[in-house]
C-alpha cells in the first residue's frame, strides 16, 4: 500500500452557540472554514482527519507535507511520525496542525484491519466516565445550578472554567465544594491566565477545597515556575496541555517535580502516536495522563489509555445540553466503526 496524494476538502463551518471564555481569551467563534485532510492509497482505502482550521491546514499540505510522504508506506506511522517533526523543524507547525497527518494514517489502518482504532492502539476498557467541563457563566449562582443540572444529567465529576480573577474564582471554587458536599469531585481550569502569585494564591484556595486537579494556572513555557508551584500547593497539578514538544517536553515537567498528572490529547500533542508517548512516559511515573477534550479521537485514546481518569465534556449553555456521545448514565461508550468512525452516532 502507498499514499498516493494528500487532500484537504475546504468545509463550512456554522457559527457555534455563544458563550464566554475566561476574560482575555475569546469565546465562541464566529462561521469559519475547517478541513477535511485526507490521505489516499493505491488501495482505494482513505484515512481522514478534521480541523477546524481548513486554509492554514490546507497551505502547509500543499507547501510543505504532501511531496514529503508521497509515495510512501501509510503503515509506516512511526517514519511518517517523525518525519512531520522534521518538517516543523523548518516550519513551525501550528500545535493543533502538527498531528492531523497521524491521525489520518490511524483512521486508515484501522479501516484496513476492520477494527476501531482503540483496538489497534490495545483496548483497556469499553466505557469511561464523562466529567461536565464548563464555559464560563455570569455570576455564582448561575455555576450553582449548572452543577445540579450536571450532576442530575449522571456526569462524574465537574471541572470549571472561570473568570480568570484569582480572588474571585477561588470564592466560586469554594462555595461549589459547600454546595455539592465533600465527596463529589471537582477541578478547576485556569487556562494559563494567571501569573506566580496569583496562581500560588488560587491554589491554596483550590488546596483547602479538595479539589481533585488544578489544570494549567500559567503559560507552560517555565518549567520552574510550575515546580514552584508544585511545592507551595498541595492540589494536585494538571499541566502540559498546550506546551509544544509533545513527549520530549512532558519529560521535563516530570523530571522537574512540577507534574501531578500531564495532559495528552490527538490534536495537542502529535496526533495519536504522540498522545500515546505521553500516555506511556506517565505511565511509567506512575502518573495519570489525563485525555484533554471532547470529540471522537480523543474518545479512542480514553478507551486505549489505562491511566486516564474522564472523557472531558463540554458544557456551553445554561439550560445544560448533554453531549450525545455521554449516556444518561454519565458513561461513554467505546466507538464501533472501523478506524475513527466520523460518521458514528453520537460524536
Amino acid at each position: 500500500m502507498r499514499i498516493t496524494d494528500v487532500t484537504v476538502e475546504l468545509v463550512d463551518l456554522p457559527a457555534p452557540p455563544p458563550f464566554r471564555w475566561r476574560t482575555g481569551l475569546p469565546g465562541s467563534d464566529g462561521p469559519g472554514v475547517g478541513g477535511i485532510l485526507r490521505i489516499h492509497t493505491d488501495t482505494g482505502l482513505t484515512g481522514e482527519a478534521h480541523t477546524r482550521c481548513g486554509l492554514i491546514v490546507a497551505d502547509l499540505v500543499k507547501r510543505r507535507i504532501r511531496e514529503d510522504i508521497l509515495g510512501r508506506d501509510p503503515l509506516w506511522r512511526e517514519l511518517l511520525w517523525h518525519r512531520l517533526w522534521e518538517l516543523d523543524r523548518i516550519e513551525e507547525f501550528p500545535i493543533y496542525a502538527l498531528g492531523l497527518i497521524d491521525i489520518a494514517l490511524w483512521d486508515l489502518a484501522g479501516k484496513a484491519a476492520n477494527l476501531p482504532v482503540h483496538q489497534i492502539l490495545g483496548t483497556y476498557r469499553d466505557a469511561i466516565p464523562a466529567y461536565a467541563s464548563t464555559v464560563t457563566f455570569s455570576c455564582v449562582e448561575e455555576y450553582l445550578d449548572v452543577a445540579d443540572q450536571c450532576i442530575e444529567a449522571g456526569y462524574a465529576a465537574i471541572k470549571l472554567h472561570a473568570w480568570g480573577n484569582p480572588r474571585a474564582d477561588a470564592e466560586l471554587c469554594q462555595k461549589l465544594r459547600t454546595h455539592v458536599g465533600d465527596t463529589y469531585p471537582l477541578m478547576y481550569d485556569g487556562s494559563a491566565g494567571f501569573d506566580f502569585t496569583d496562581a500560588l494564591y488560587l491554589g491554596r484556595a483550590l488546596s483547602e477545597a479538595g479539589y481533585t486537579w488544578y489544570e494549567e494556572p500559567m503559560r507552560e513555557f517555565s518549567v520552574t515556575a510550575y515546580r514552584r508551584l508544585a511545592e507551595r500547593v498541595s492540589v494536585p497539578l494538571l499541566v502540559a496541555e498546550t506546551s509544544d514538544g509533545a513527549h520530549m517536553n512532558v519529560a521535563d515537567f516530570i523530571a522537574a517535580g512540577a507534574a501531578d498528572s500531564v495532559r495528552t490529547s490527538a490534536v495537542y500533542k502529535g496526533g495519536i502516536t504522540g498522545a500515546m508517548r505521553i500516555a506511556h512516559l506517565a505511565d511509567s511515573f506512575q502518573l495519570r495522563a489525563e485525555v484533554h477534550g471532547p470529540g471522537i479521537v480523543n474518545a479512542h485514546l480514553c478507551m486505549a489509555i489505562p491511566n486516564t481518569s474522564y472523557y472531558e465534556s463540554l458544557i456551553y449553555s445554561n439550560p445544560i445540553t448533554r453531549e450525545p456521545a455521554v449516556g444518561p448514565d454519565g458513561m461513554v461508550r467505546a466507538p464501533s466503526a472501523p478506524g475513527i468512525g466520523y460518521d458514528s452516532l453520537g460524536y
